[in-house]
């Protein structure tokens, strides 16, 4: 049963389906997928091309948007818009500490996990495609992660493509998640070191409160055990285009004075949990290094291995000489299992799941050198989430791929941009560039 209902400008349906868990035992276990329809008022009895919204992530759902935000009213005035809340997020059978031990223990959940990257995404997809445009192509949006599946599904079924449009999500073809991180750490420290550029104040107020974590025991109010590690891992919104003036507003007023001395503010720290909290889309950290597993060997944790190579991250070392303090930035590891409350019960299931060796390949190089589906793809110059030269790389892989580099926006540019990002795409793939 479909429910539809109205915001300003536009006609909203929710929609439902159900999928294989493992497609390649359609008679097995399902899961059900969420996706809401979006067409403006005006057009809603007309027969529109689809367009196919993938979020960034992996474990976020789609954007809940009001009305016509962001790139969605560009898109409504000549597409009728699925935003599908991918497999474990949002309202598609989230899988998360509430939910994953109806799998039963951690190998069971780790076994479920595997069946939660691109490949999977991409055939759900093609399940849903034929009941919403009766077997008609469509065109697809992928933002960040959802980039790395739109590259996962030109390799995977093609036809089931109109056009590609990827915003800050070419990934690479073949690299493993330890090149992946060497080559983020760099990037994070230029992002660290522009910030402080940007607010030069900043830098003592960072190592003071540093400081303080090392030297005190801090606890946030939702139960997080807040170490100078998960402090440094606020870093994580240099990548986006206001990401450092909120974090310089973040920083601005940590401390208050308290009859025990000076403390981390009730204010600061409600701030800090909702950052770092992963209530809302544990997903992420369970199956975050898992989307660059494509052989042999596991991930074990790659970006807290890899940390250790770039000694300026480390705050005691930093605190001890006259270093500033280096923010992290896109990167779990095993102590976020123990601080945060929404991802402690499920450690062991993560220690399984970074422990694994039979990941399959993801994407395919032969059939993208022959790829016949118009590709476009925005490039940020020095995105910090996704590596630029990788998704070059990429690009020039994939036969026919146009692509936007651009120093205008960071990796949130198709949010910030909006429209001039989805129009500017739409003119590449149509030669009006």
């Amino acid at each position: 049963m479909t429910v539809s209902y109205r915001q300003p400008g536009v006609v909203l349906t929710d929609r439902r389906f159900t999928v294989p868990l493992d497609h390649d035992d359609p008679s097995g276990e399902t899961v059900e997928l969420y996706a809401r329809e979006v067409v403006a008022r005006d057009k809603a009895d007309q027969d529109l091309p689809w367009l196919l919204y993938l979020q960034g992530g992996p474990g976020f759902g789609a954007n809940r948007f009001i009305g016509k935000q962001a790139w969605l009213g560009r898109a409504l005035e000549e597409y009728r818009v699925l935003l599908l809340d991918q497999r474990g997020t949002g309202h598609s059978t989230p899988a998360n500490r509430q939910t994953l031990p109806l799998r039963g223990g951690p190998a069971a959940q780790a076994d479920y996990l595997t069946h939660f990257r691109a490949d999977s995404i991409v055939r759900d997809c093609e399940v849903v495609r034929p009941r919403v445009t009766g077997g008609a192509p469509w065109t697809v949006l992928g933002q960040s992660f959802g980039g790395f599946c739109t590259v996962a599904y030109l390799s995977m079924a093609p036809e089931g493509l109109d056009t590609a449009l990827v915003t800050g999500g070419l990934p690479s073809l073949d690299a493993h998640a330890d090149d992946v991180y060497r080559a983020a750490y760099p990037r994070v420290a230029r992002k660290v070191a522009a910030h402080y550029a940007r607010y030069p104040q900043d830098v003592e107020r960072a190592r003071h409160i540093a400081d303080h974590l090392l030297t005190h025991e801090v606890v946030l109010p939702n139960g997080y055990r807040f170490t100078v590690e998960a402090f440094q891992s606020l870093g994580m919104m240099l990548g986006s285009g206001e990401g450092s003036h909120r974090l310089h507003h973040l920083l601005e007023d940590a401390f208050v004075p308290t009859p025990g001395g000076p403390a981390l503010s009730d204010a600061f720290q409600e701030q800090a949990q909702g950052l770092l909290s992963f209530a809302g889309h544990p997903l992420y950290a369970l199956v975050h290094e898992a989307i660059y597993g494509q052989d042999a060997r596991p991930t074990a944790w790659s970006a807290e291995r890899v940390r250790a190579e770039f000694p300026r991250f480390d705050a005691a070392k930093a605190l001890a000489g006259d270093e500033p303090l280096l923010f992290t930035g896109e990167t779990v590891h095993p102590w976020m299992f123990d601080c945060d409350p929404a991802l402690r019960p499920l450690r062991e299931t993560a220690e399984l799941l970074a422990a694994r060796t039979d990941w399959t390949p993801l994407y395919d190089p032969a059939r993208l050198a022959v790829n016949e589906v118009p590709v476009a793809a925005a490039v940020y110059h020095d995105d910090m989430y996704v590596h630029t030269p990788h998704s070059l790389e990429t690009a020039r892989a994939i036969r026919g791929l146009r692509t936007w580099v651009t120093d205008e926006f960071e990796h949130d540019g198709v949010r910030a941009g909006g429209p001039r990002v989805l129009d500017r795409l739409l003119a590449l793939v149509r030669d009006e560039a």
